[in-house]
């Protein structure tokens, strides 16, 4: 398994994360983020050596050199990684982790009711799709 790119580990089945993952496949500069569904073999075998259950679809998780960010922060390391104007937005990063994490919990839990989610995983277009990881 290639772990050299930070990976972002992504509910396949929501379609608020589906539409987050495209919106950062067209913005993202550097193009060095890569992508998994939570439900995947990579997220099963790489996530619960940092002490994260893949089956926990209520947080996208980011992984990087060794390190693993979930929730709020994972967002925040996102955007930084994105690079250009939206990387700015990772000075949200100053509101303390509790406070940040209460709203994004508040989405996550209804993100299902406001956004609904698919039978199965998102197909990644053809030219995206050497940025997901199978298996």
């Amino acid at each position: 398994m290639d772990t050299s790119h930070p990976i972002l580990f992504f509910d396949g089945v929501c379609n608020l994360c589906n539409g987050a993952v495209q919106f950062i496949l067209k913005h993202d500069r550097r193009g060095e983020l890569r992508f998994a569904s939570l439900q995947s073999d990579i997220a099963e075998e790489l996530l619960p050596r940092y002490g994260i259950d893949p089956k926990d679809l209520n947080s996208v998780v980011l992984y990087q050199k060794g390190k693993v960010y979930t929730r709020s922060t994972s967002v925040l390391k996102t955007l930084e990684l994105m690079g250009g104007p939206l990387s700015y937005l990772a000075i949200f990063g100053i509101i303390p982790r509790q406070i940040r994490d209460f709203f994004y919990n508040y989405v996550s839990h209804h993100r299902y009711n406001w956004f609904g989610k698919r039978e199965n995983c998102m197909l990644p277009r053809p030219e995206w799709k050497t940025r997901f990881l199978e298996g």
